[in-house]
């Protein structure tokens, strides 16, 4: 599943047309294996010799920064422009696609600025262009961070301007309701499946040149060109959920050109993981983060009137899909709907009101604000278009990164077992993912995460009760990268922890930014404020 934004999400169709919201995870890819082929070796070193070729010819170029389009609503003083990056490293004087980047300058002092901060919100398939937004909108969370550097977004390859890729029409991409992803019988499996494969053959239909290379360390490599281009001579980043992956992959291909990276909700990086056993992963932990949010209603009871346990509240979840399954609510909200919509609050914290606030109204007798909250928006043509484009991007990129399992028996087999205890996500996360078992382009080997030369201490930050990246991760990214520092957030389970008020993760996060320094071992913080009602 994708996350694209680490606070609000805008729900997305799953590509066997479940609809779901993508939650995170996403890509790795060819990069030094110790026992590769020497045609691999040859590859890699092409690329070496391609990012670099591409990145001095950057540097030279710099980047022409303009007033920002008018539809790509950024409000001055923010500023937008392009870097050319080659669709194949391979091939550095081949096909060149661009990329949009936008950027405001540090409010700082000359003598308080240290260069400029780049994002990635996650995915794969999320648009960091809202990024300087947080200096416009004077959130007082970055106001230190903002002081000293540049805060610079980006669409990577294949998302929004930046030679962006398709799989299906977005129209019909959107429209509800879908099949209830958790299958009924063998028939419904069969449907499941040719949907899949349809979705795949689309990719390739709609976008075929560019799925070879729709991969983490191609991201990667265009995240070096970026940093050329700013006229940067080390790279600040700062990564939350899939953007924690891509930094780690830019972090062992270009390990003495990080300065400082702030990695948030941490993809497991290892190589079994990446991607069909992360997503396995991902389902147990949504379980876990449901239920807590179900205990968190039940303690509004008074509130919300769901029930005063979790399991009333589960009661109340099961009978309003039954209900939804039986006949779609409004003609559109089916189960699928329903998990689209429901599954931000184990995803944010910052959704745990609102969604319980619509289900209250629901059982209350008004199933309107339910299905205005649940449905998709025909009309809405841009968003659409947006949210067909991520789902592209993120299947694109995970399927390439990796060799996922062709086997339907193994997934079936994988899922069925997991659904019995982790009913809430699992058949969904499957279906949305299943295209890759049919993928039409060559899928790679992901790249070995480890330290390298010249690579300075990466702080690390997690919450302890993630759903969408769980804690694991963190522990194993940690591991693999000498001199980390990880910040847990314990009992805590929000994706995306940095934009959160917790002046223990927030306090640290300025100090590593602004000077180099991460305490002596790792810390544990306490969690932020529990929403309120």
């Amino acid at each position: 599943m994708r996350d694209s934004r680490p606070k609000k999400r805008a729900a997305a169709l799953g590509s066997a047309g479940v609809l779901v919201t993508a939650t995170l995870i996403a890509g790795a890819v060819a990069a030094p294996v110790a026992s590769a082929t020497a045609d691999t070796h040859q590859g890699q070193d092409r690329e070496a010799r391609g990012v670099a070729i591409a990145a001095a010819r950057a540097a030279k170029t710099g980047i022409d920064w303009q007033d920002c389009p008018a539809d790509w609503n950024l409000a001055k003083p923010i500023q937008c422009g392009w870097v050319s990056v080659p669709l194949d490293y391979a091939k550095p004087e081949g096909k060149q696609i661009k990329l949009a980047v936008d950027r405001i300058a540090s409010t700082g002092t000359k003598g308080e600025r240290q260069g400029a901060l780049l994002y990635n919100p996650g995915g794969p398939g999320g648009s960091g262009l809202r990024f300087p937004a947080r200096v416009t909108g004077k959130n007082p969370v970055w106001a230190n961070t903002a002081k000293a550097y540049d805060f610079v977004g980006f669409d990577p390859r294949g998302v929004g301007k930046s030679a962006p890729i398709s799989c299906a029409d977005p129209q019909e991409f959107v429209k509800a309701p879908k099949m209830d992803p958790v299958p009924r019988s063998e028939a419904d499996k069969l449907v499941q499946r040719k949907l899949a494969r349809e979705y795949a053959e689309g990719c390739y239909e709609r976008s075929g040149a560019m799925l070879p290379h729709m991969t983490t360390p191609n991201s990667a490599r265009d995240l070096d060109v970026i940093r050329a281009a700013l006229g940067e001579k080390k790279l600040n980043f700062l990564g939350v959920s899939y953007g924690t992956y891509l930094g780690a992959v830019y972090a062992t291909l270009f390990p003495g050109h990080v300065r400082r990276m702030v990695v948030d909700s941490v993809v497991n990086p290892s190589r079994e993981k990446i991607w069909y056993q992360a997503n396995l992963d991902q389902d147990v932990a949504f379980e876990g983060r449901w239920k807590d949010w179900q205990d968190w209603v039940a303690a509004n009871d008074a509130v919300f009137h769901l029930g005063a346990t979790r399991d009333a509240v589960q009661a109340q979840w099961l009978k309003l899909r039954a209900t939804a399954e039986k006949k779609p609510l409004g003609g559109v909200v089916g189960p699928a709907e329903l998990i689209g919509f429901f599954q931000s609050a184990p995803y944010y914290d910052s959704a745990w009101v609102p969604v319980a606030t619509v289900f209250s109204q629901y059982v209350a007798g008004d199933t309107q604000a339910l299905v205005d909250a649940a449905a998709p928006d025909l009309s809405d043509t841009a968003g659409n278009a947006a949210s067909e484009n991520g789902n592209a991007v993120y299947t694109a990129v995970e399927c390439t990164d990796a060799k996922w399992p062709t086997s339907w028996r193994k997934w079936d087999r994988d899922n069925t077992r997991l659904h019995a205890d982790h009913p809430f996500m699992t058949w969904a996360n499957a279906w949305m993912n299943l295209p890759c078992a049919t993928w039409p382009v060559k899928q790679r080997t992901p790249v070995n995460v480890k330290s390298g030369k010249g690579l300075p201490p990466v702080l690390i930050v997690q919450a302890e009760r993630d759903a969408a990246t769980p804690y694991a991760g963190a522990v194993e990214l940690h591991r693999r990268l000498q001199g980390s520092r990880l910040i847990t957030e314990k009992g805590a389970g929000s994706h995306g922890v940095t934009g959160l008020v917790n002046s223990c993760v927030n306090d640290r996060v300025d100090t590593y930014l602004l000077t180099g320094r991460v305490d002596r071992s790792d810390v544990t913080c306490a969690p932020h404020a529990t929403p309120k009602p």
